[in-house]
């Protein structure tokens, strides 16, 4: 089984997917540095698992191959 992750950072994920799309790629780093320009968060393991959870959801999209995903909307 995977991980749960908490429903703040599924829903802060997809909030910063749909506002600043032209800003995020699939490189977690990229992601990550990307978020602390957004986000006012002071922990690191916050932003760090929105970040994985961001880069997680743009691959899951590209490997679906379509435009709008029903992950993504």
């Amino acid at each position: 089984m995977g991980r749960v992750r908490q429903t703040f950072i599924k829903r802060t994920a997809l909030e910063i997917i749909e506002r600043h799309r032209d800003i995020l790629s699939l490189d977690f780093k990229e992601n990550r540095e990307a978020i602390e320009k957004v986000l006012n968060i002071e922990s690191k393991i916050i932003k760090n698992k929105i970040a994985g959870y961001v880069t997680h959801l743009l691959k899951a999209k590209k490997a679906l191959g379509q435009e709008k995903s029903p992950i993504i909307s």
